[in-house]
């Protein structure tokens, strides 16, 4: 029988087209020397792989044969580990189908929806989005009141972006190292505005689009709404598995791929350049079209920033990257200046899909951006040295408070991806609110609902007293018998 078409099961399970290779699945699990039952070990670590995102859902797993060969086991242990899969839940099997990774019924949560809520006094861990300094804010608002009164006397509409600013922006990427013109250049209202005009532009329903496990929910949700189907590369606590990423390319095709290379939201990771090479081959081979997140490029908090993934590119190489980025986390998310950069012809094509909906995003904002764009090489360092001292205060509050929670500390970025050792994470949530901690489970950052329950990312965002305190009330609701709950806890957005 042939494989279902993901878009119209024949048994209400939408799948991918991809297998998971035996050896890259052995490589991946422990050695069972010596350990009795070996079957009863390997179903819980195909499990447990599962539930952290590392092997993905609705793909097919090894032949039988191949996966005993892989492991030097026999055949008869396989079919014992698939059956005991199936049994719990993290697998399932059609006649002539093969055997598809799933989750059980009990983990799959019936929808979440992340909306904003009312203000309150709770400690805001939900949203990675610092502030901006008051006086910052006001020079720049000073410096930009003639600029503004100049501009009052034209219609104010630019689809694409001040000039000046798309002039700002493009230099910003030349110093860098990614020789750019303000015509590759396309001023959006934030990166995630930039996010959903590309997908709108390149992608059909039902186009394939290649993502990390776990990512950045807006951007997910955005895939989800324009009815696109995630196919996943899995991260770990050190980063990409390349290889992975390089079998998904070759074999669903996405349409696009987006990734967060540099201090990959939730997780941290900086991706090597080597790796990065080896990512631009890949999708150069199966013809996918990139897009690169680069909102968090500039919080390099332990190593130099990285320099544009789209440099890496041979001469005419990179004719299929598209590179977003925002002011959000290097600035201030109340200002909503994002931008694109793309060839020159698909920046116009853009735009003109752009004018639809928004004719041009504000002057006021525009002009605030170029200012403080001005003085990037002064507003920086001290924002870097504030998240170092935050990074430092939430680190040591969680050693000191939950020591049995564990994380690797990342190399810039704004948040910690911490491991909880145990599926507690939703619960803890609700939990935490009661103490008055806002904060959310992994699963919000996954590209499907139910995994993740045994990580949180914990922004430092937030001045040292406040994510001390933040991390004692988490305590104390480990700790303490429940509370009543003064109402139904209230979904909120994650940033």
């Amino acid at each position: 029988m042939a494989d279902p078409d993901p878009l119209h099961p024949v048994d209400g399970i939408e799948r991918s087209d991809r297998t998971l290779g035996s050896r890259q699945l052995a490589a991946m699990l422990p050695d069972l020397t010596g350990i009795r039952p070996a079957y009863r070990r390997l179903a819980d670590a195909i499990g447990e792989l599962i539930l952290e995102g590392r092997v993905a859902l609705h793909v097919r797993l090894p032949a039988e044969r191949e996966l005993a060969t892989a492991l030097h086991t026999s055949r008869a242990t396989i079919t014992a580990v698939y059956d005991l899969l199936r049994e719990r839940g993290f697998a399932h099997s059609r006649q002539g189908s093969g055997t598809w990774t799933d989750l059980p019924e009990g983990r799959k949560p019936k929808g979440v929806t992340r909306l904003l809520g009312p203000e309150d006094t709770a400690i805001d861990l939900a949203r990675a989005a610092p502030g901006l300094p008051e006086q910052a804010l006001v020079d720049a608002l000073a410096h930009v009141t003639p600029h503004l009164a100049a501009h009052a006397h034209t219609p104010g509409y630019h689809p694409y972006g001040l000039p000046e600013l798309r002039a700002a922006i493009a230099e910003r990427f030349t110093r860098r190292g990614l020789a750019t013109v303000p015509e590759q250049i396309l001023v959006t209202s934030g990166a995630q505005h930039a996010f959903t005009l590309v997908l709108g532009l390149l992608c059909a329903t039902g186009d394939r689009i290649m993502v990390e496990n776990p990512s950045y929910p807006n951007a997910l949700d955005a895939v989800r709404r324009a009815r696109l189907r995630t196919v996943s590369t899995p991260m770990t606590d050190v980063g990409w598995d390349i290889e992975i990423a390089e079998s998904t390319l070759r074999q669903a095709v996405p349409r696009l791929a987006y990734l967060i290379p540099d201090f990959h939201n939730p997780t941290g990771c900086l991706m090597p350049e080597h790796e990065r090479i080896r990512l631009l081959r890949a999708t150069q081979r199966s013809g996918t079209w990139l897009v690169i997140d680069e909102t968090l490029t500039d919080l390099a908090l332990d190593v130099p920033a990285p320099p544009p993934f789209a440099s890496h590119a041979t001469p005419g190489g990179a004719g299929q990257i598209i590179t977003i980025g925002s002011m959000s986390k290097t600035h201030w998310a109340g200002l909503r200046i994002g931008w694109l950069r793309a060839p020159a012809r698909l920046v116009t094509e853009i735009a003109g899909q752009r004018v639809a909906t928004d004719m041009g995003g504000s002057v006021i904002d525009q002009l605030l951006a170029l200012a403080l764009l001005a003085r990037a090489d002064e507003l920086l360092p001290p924002r870097l040295e504030q998240l170092r001292t935050q990074r430092a205060a939430l680190a040591a509050a969680l050693a000191e408070h939950i020591p049995q929670w564990s994380w690797q500390l990342p190399p810039g970025g704004l948040s910690l991806w911490v491991d909880l050792g145990k599926p507690i994470a939703s619960a803890l949530a609700d939990r935490a609110l009661d103490y008055g901690v806002r904060i959310e489970g992994g699963t919000y950052f996954a590209t499907d609902p139910g995994i993740f329950e045994q990580r949180l990312r914990i922004p430092y965002t937030t001045a040292p007293d406040t994510l001390r305190e933040a991390v004692r009330r988490m305590a104390r609701s480990l700790d303490d018998e429940p509370t009543p709950s003064s109402g139904s806890r209230r979904p909120h957005w994650v940033a």
